[in-house]
């Protein structure tokens, strides 16, 4: 059998190499595709980037189980293949991702396994990655160099394909920034020094660069977000904010294209800037989300292990879909598609997969959730409540499992918890419920800018972030909002027209009439009148059509992950 298991392992470990050879290439076309300003191919990359890992895990599944017949369920062969497995990735810069890679395999090719830490990298197969020289990362440059003539050497290190459309105003900018927000709260001295890494971050139509400053004693960390406009490139702000940086970062948001030949190295980075950030939520953010769920699920087994509270049922209004579960003192949810829909939910459980997948693929915006899907979920049986053990067996059964003292969930999402949006309206201020009230519209029409009509727009349906955020989290309803046909209502006429108790005119599936939003949209009476002022455009159908054909022309909308009023230039266009 030991024979055996050296090709099993050298054919994983292939696959591994397949995997980031692919990932680097698709990675390197983000700044061609900035360069030529190429959006189109921009979206067309990101999502070939992202549907790699499993076309390509499905591929060498099916030759793996080929290759292993009838010892696909033999514990011993396992052990041998990671064993020689291990040997293959030992002196690997990105370790951690190949342990993640022969993770999926075995989950694929071991049929109904669930969590095994003999056989898999449950928790890290090595003590650390080695912490290379920063001089491959990062670029530096010395306060004794100046301000202005950092500034300028920084422009000069980056190469974005395109001449400046001001670089002399850009440059002025910066220095501007720079001596309004730093310098004038600290003093640089000679161990004040400025670090940038050198691999520059894409996401849609920007580009950015991630930076730090020693100085006050401690590491100031900042972010440029840099443009191609139809004039050339151009720097559009300097961001210092904490929030904001968090908010580029956030699980609502695509991962980037960038960059790392030592993924650890670039993560360690990010951690300094943006320290709040779990580790498993930067590696999603620069596009290794499949390691990043392998550690989230490391977190998730030390929290159990240091934790003594039981699974509940999620607070708010249960779905008609989904049912949804937590863990208290865990900032996660857990749902699972029920095994029955009343009406007028007429989906399967695979449509509803679908739509999460659609949401996998798509630009998030920084409006709707990321999600982890699981298949083969272990919890153990005496930490679930009675109720919610109850409720599970009675709206989703055909996806549980008994073993041992454990319960297996033959598949789920996990997803950030936050506030449902509903009852945050029931109890906040007018003031509060007001500003909440206005980002719930923008979130609907910024999803509409990234072709996404969200179907069942109820408050139910959207949570809130601590940064009183509105981020839309149910999805079974959502279509592309270039097949929805926005109409006004036609106006009653006759008698008959006017008493009757259904529609009198024909309505198709995917009709939809804004002007109805108002009935529903925001049921408190303090809050609903300056809605209803605020956002005028969601109930007007003109302007949903409006938005429909700037997307069928072939534009994408650029969402700005930041506000407007931090922009150097607010008018500019991309």
């Amino acid at each position: 059998m030991p024979h055996r298991a050296i090709p099993l392992a050298e054919k994983i470990f292939h696959g591994f190499e397949s995997y980031i050879r692919s990932f680097n290439t698709y990675t390197e076309l983000a700044p061609l595709y900035f360069k030529e300003r190429n959006w189109a191919a921009t979206q067309l990359n990101h999502k070939q980037r992202l549907r790699l890992y499993k076309d390509l895990l499905f591929q060498l599944v099916e030759e793996f189980r080929k290759m292993l017949g009838d010892d696909a369920d033999k514990r011993e062969i396992w052990t041998l293949i990671r064993q020689h497995y291990q040997e293959l990735i030992a002196e690997r810069p990105d370790i951690e991702l190949a342990e993640t890679f022969f993770n999926s395999v075995i989950r694929k090719a071991y049929p109904g396994m669930s969590s095994d830490e003999e056989l898999m990298y449950l928790m890290e197969g090595h003590s650390s990655c080695e912490i290379f020289s920063t001089a491959e990362l990062l670029n530096s440059y010395p306060s004794s160099m100046g301000l202005d003539p950092i500034i300028r050497k920084i422009l000069d290190d980056y190469d974005f394909g395109a001449p400046f459309m001001d670089k002399e105003a850009d440059i002025q900018f910066l220095i501007q920034s720079v001596k309004e927000v730093i310098l004038t709260r600290y003093n640089p001295g000679p161990e004040t020094t400025t670090q940038i890494l050198k691999s520059v971050f894409y996401r849609n139509k920007a580009a950015y660069l991630i930076g730090r400053t020693y100085l006050g004693h401690k590491w100031m960390p900042f972010i440029i977000p840099i443009l191609h406009g139809p004039k050339g490139v151009f720097v559009d702000t300097l961001i210092f904010d904490p929030n904001i940086m968090s908010s580029l970062f956030s699980f609502t948001r695509s991962y980037f294209m960038v960059r790392a030949e030592i993924p650890s190295q670039v993560v360690a980075f990010l951690s300094s800037v943006i320290p709040h950030k779990k580790t498993h939520e930067l590696y999603n953010a620069i596009g290794f989300n499949k390691h990043g769920k392998t550690l989230f699920y490391r977190d998730f087994l030390l929290h159990l292990a240091q934790s003594k509270d039981q699974f509940v049922i999620a607070p708010g209004i249960k779905g008609m879909v989904m049912t949804v579960f937590t863990l208290p003192s865990f900032n996660v949810v857990f749902k699972l598609i029920k095994d029955h829909f009343e009406p007028p939910k007429n989906m399967t459980r695979q449509e509803v997969r679908e739509k999460y997948k659609l949401v996998s693929l798509h630009d998030r915006v920084g409006r709707m959730a990321d999600t982890h899907e699981f298949e083969y979920f272990k919890i153990p049986l005496d930490r679930l409540s009675p109720e919610l053990l109850q409720e599970l067996k009675n709206t989703t059964n055909s996806l549980l499992k008994s073993e041992g003292k454990h319960l297996i969930i033959k598949h789920l999402y996990s997803e950030r918890r936050m506030t449902p949006l509903n009852l945050y309206l029931e109890n906040c201020s007018t003031e509060e419920g007001n500003q909440v009230a206005e980002d719930y519209g923008r979130a609907i029409l910024q999803l509409a800018q990234a072709n996404i009509f969200p179907g069942d727009m109820m408050t139910k349906n959207f949570g809130l972030t601590r940064q009183k955020r509105v981020i839309f989290y149910d999805y079974d309803e959502i279509e592309f909002l270039t097949d929805m046909n926005f109409r006004a209502k036609p106006k009653a006429e006759t008698y008959a027209q006017i008493y009757a108790s259904e529609p009198w005119y024909d309505i198709a599936k995917n009709d939809v009439f804004p002007e109805d939003f108002r009935r529903w949209m925001i049921g408190r009476s303090d809050l609903k009148e300056h809605f209803l002022s605020y956002h005028q455009n969601l109930f007007d159908p003109e302007h949903w059509k409006k938005i429909q054909q700037r997307i069928l022309k072939g534009e994408l909308i650029h969402a700005f992950p930041y506000p407007d009023e931090i922009r150097f230039r607010p008018e500019e266009k991309v």
